[in-house]
């Protein structure tokens, strides 16, 4: 008689480690923070994520584009998914709250970018991490700096002082 396990044994070649990657989340359409906070949710939700930690939730003027203020997030996840795989859950994860991509930089319900992934340096056509604007960019340094503060230097912080950022409470 053979005995057959109860769930699937996955090959040990198969299992991937877990790393840290970090998540941008950002919105300007609708209600942008019950956005941003679904988002967060669904991620936790996520096969092959983990949710670590969220940053608060942050509210700045548009950097080079249009429309209302953003509502934005920084998220620490723990994640076995490969970097393209992970932007692949971003993008349905975007996808699934209605984001449209009718010109670069257009106001959008949801936009989650791929800062970091573990130490990772990553530069294909589809793909660059770090992100290429992370340092630039208070609505990002601000969030990344509350869930990870060894990523970020004060020096890096001082760059981006003059950048309109209002860390806003949610009830």
């Amino acid at each position: 008689m053979v005995v057959r396990p109860a769930v699937p044994v996955v090959p040990m070649a198969a299992v991937r480690p877990e790393l840290r990657a970090f998540v941008a989340l950002g919105a300007n359409l609708g209600d942008a923070a019950a956005t941003v906070q679904r988002a967060l949710q669904t991620l936790a939700c996520t096969p092959g994520l983990r949710l670590l930690k969220a940053s608060s939730l942050y509210r700045t003027a548009p950097v080079d584009a249009t429309g209302p203020d953003f509502i934005n997030a920084v998220a620490e996840l723990a994640t076995t998914l490969t970097a393209p795989d992970l932007l692949d859950t971003l993008q349905a994860i975007e996808a699934a709250e209605g984001r449209e991509r009718p010109y670069r930089h257009a106001p959008r319900t949801l936009d989650l970018d791929l800062l970091l992934y573990g130490d990772a340096r990553i530069l294909s056509p589809r793909l660059t991490v770090p992100h290429p604007r992370l340092f630039e960019r208070a609505f990002v340094l601000l969030p990344l700096a509350e869930v990870a503060p060894a990523a970020v230097t004060p020096a890096q912080l001082s760059a981006v002082r003059d950048q309109r950022i209002e860390r806003i409470d949610t009830v």
